[in-house]
């Protein structure tokens, strides 16, 4: 009987187990792609978030009739009583308001964020073969077409209104220009929020906290010269104050040099260390 056990044993048909190589013959015949550049990845992931507004359409309603609506609300329902007619009162105030609304859609960056991050979709980033950053690059990179076409949504509707900037195109390209750059540079600060909260509910609250103090005490509504010292001195320190008074000067061909100043200041402040405590964060085991 053991006999037949032994040849039984000796007749087990021997178990193949391929090499390396000839897996990587049958699976990955041709040469291996090269690893793609850190702008091609960030660039890929700029479009995904382009994409992502292409199929859900409804995104665009912060970036289209949200800024409609605080133009022709601000200017008819305090024009009158803020300057002589709502049209003046329009020349002064469409550049803040412009500022207002592209910075409080800074806030769904980190929102966007938290949302994939809940869902899984970041993890499935951080193991792709790509430069770690991409992800959170391309997806700011992305967003800045809604801070491009808000801003122009405003214009617009500016001048349907009677809004006529003295700087004309390039004083216009200018203003959006630096706001823009600015937006993108804060909107590191809701990326770090994004991952740091819990749920996108927590990172909307704790935006329109910060938000609304930043842009409602400012010079967007009126002067800083109307309001009391104590309150003057945190609108003068505000970076929004900065922000818009450069956009206003480009916007009707002057240069306020001091404000241009702060507001690269500011730009370069908050990828400094909000886009430092982001990168340190994302890529924390």
């Amino acid at each position: 009987m053991s006999s037949d056990i032994a040849t039984s044993t000796e007749r087990a048909p021997a178990v193949y187990v391929p090499s390396t190589e000839a897996l990587g013959m049958i699976l990955a015949p041709g040469e291996r792609p090269p690893r793609p550049s850190p702008l091609a990845a960030s660039l890929a992931f700029s479009w995904r978030a382009v994409l992502k507004i292409k199929h859900v359409p409804e995104q665009l309603f912060d970036v289209t009739a949200f800024p409609i609506i605080m133009v022709l609300m601000f200017t008819y329902l305090f024009g009158g009583a803020l300057a002589d007619n709502p049209r003046d009162y329009l020349q002064f105030f469409l550049p803040g308001i412009m500022v207002t609304s592209v910075v409080m859609i800074t806030m769904y960056t980190g929102v966007g964020l938290n949302t994939d991050i809940q869902k899984g979709i970041f993890d499935r980033f951080r193991t792709l073969p790509v430069w770690r950053p991409a992800a959170l690059v391309g997806m700011i990179v992305g967003d800045v077409l809604r801070y491009v076409l808000a801003a122009v949504v405003i214009l617009t509707v500016g001048l349907v209104l009677g809004f006529r900037p003295d700087g004309g195109v390039l004083g216009v390209l200018a203003g959006i220009g630096l706001l823009v750059v600015f937006s993108f540079a804060f909107s590191w600060v809701w990326t770090f929020f994004g991952l740091v909260l819990r749920t996108e509910k927590s990172v909307m609250g704790v935006s329109m906290m910060v938000l609304f103090p930043l842009t409602f005490l400012s010079n967007v509504f009126v002067a800083p010269s109307t309001m009391p010292g104590w309150l003057q001195a945190f609108v003068k320190a505000n970076p929004i104050t900065h922000l818009v008074s450069s956009v206003r000067a480009a916007m009707f061909g002057t240069t306020d040099s001091t404000a241009m100043m702060w507001t690269a200041l500011w730009s370069v402040l908050f990828i400094a260390i909000f886009g430092t405590l982001t990168m340190h964060r994302y890529n924390r085991p």
